[in-house]
């Protein structure tokens, strides 16, 4: 044996001699314990590779058709990519219910104001004039043609381009309380006109202008009195009416000293339609406001009946 190994088997053994053996249960116990490391080791793997066969089989059951099962609850759903107004309309909570068949959102069709408007009448029956009512009927009655109104101060009516037709009546009425064979109490011109689309309301108009426009005149058959107009309340008539008086002292030796002659003058329009109920009197009676009120709603309720 060479010197050099001698040496080295040597240093070895003094090596060896300095250390203290490590007892033999302290190495079962390290053994034992790197055992069980090992173990717990394998269980955790064994329980990873089950969750995922358990996931695998939530896969299939979705593929073959059945209901696709819920992601556990930890599991984020998917991102919008947008907000829900830009995709959808939305509707306000106090919105009313839709029709049924109507989809929620989508505006309906525009409510309708009821049936069509009529068309303008193009001719004026009998009909469409009022009858008196019984106690008030003398049996005087004749067409007449002309004007509708009274002078007024020579006022002219552009609307009366707009006349379609006009026909027109006299008719004599007596007080209930009048006996036979005594002369009526007044009389009236009773006209009908037909207006163009549009053009009745402008009538209306001009005759309040007129009336205003001429608070006094001489009449071209009365140069001897001086006659006042001024408007009146109309009341409630057709679609608008206009009432107006024509008032002068009586002519001497007729009426009451002091009183007054009295005409009244009442203009309804009813759509394009317009009557005049003008009371003239009989041998210078004077007008009473009941009648001609009784009478011009007798009009209106002809000339309604007739445009139904």
């Amino acid at each position: 044996m060479s010197a050099e190994l001698s040496d080295l088997y040597r240093s070895l053994s003094d090596t060896a001699d300095g250390q203290e053996l490590v007892h033999p249960e302290l190495v079962r116990r390290r053994a034992d314990r790197r055992a069980r490391l090992r173990l717990a080791g394998t269980a955790l793997a064994v329980a990873v590779l089950l969750g995922g066969v358990a996931a695998g089989g939530r896969l299939l059951v979705s593929a073959d058709g059945s209901a696709p099962l819920p992601p556990p609850a930890d599991t984020p759903g998917p991102v919008p990519t947008g907000s829900a107004s830009s995709s959808s309309p939305s509707l306000s909570p106090s919105a009313p219910a839709s029709p049924r068949g109507t989809p929620r959102g989508t505006p309906s069709a525009a409510p309708t104001t009821g049936a069509a408007t009529s068309r303008t009448p193009t001719s004026i029956p009998d009909r469409a004039f009022f009858v008196l009512a019984a106690q008030n009927q003398t049996g005087l009655e004749s067409r007449v043609e002309g004007s509708a109104l009274p002078v007024l101060c020579g006022a002219r009516y552009s609307s009366e381009s707009g006349v379609v037709q006009r026909r027109g009546r006299y008719l004599a009425y007596k007080r209930p309380e009048t006996p036979a064979g005594y002369v009526p109490a007044g009389s009236y011109r009773h006209t009908i006109t037909i207006y163009r689309a549009g053009r009745a309301d402008d009538a209306l108009r001009e005759l309040r202008r007129a009336v205003r426009d001429c608070p006094e005149q001489e009449l071209p058959d009365d140069t001897e009195r001086t006659w006042r107009q001024r408007l009146l309340d109309p009341g409630r008539y057709g679609d608008e009416s206009v009432l107006f008086e024509m008032r002068a002292p009586y002519p001497e030796g007729m009426g009451e000293p002091g009183e007054d002659e009295v005409r009244l003058v009442r203009a309804v329009r009813v759509g394009d339609v317009v009557t005049v109920l003008w009371e003239q009197g009989w041998e210078n009676t004077s007008a009473e406001r009941a009648q001609v009120d009784g009478d011009s709603r007798r009009a209106v309720a002809a000339i309604e009946d007739w445009l139904d």
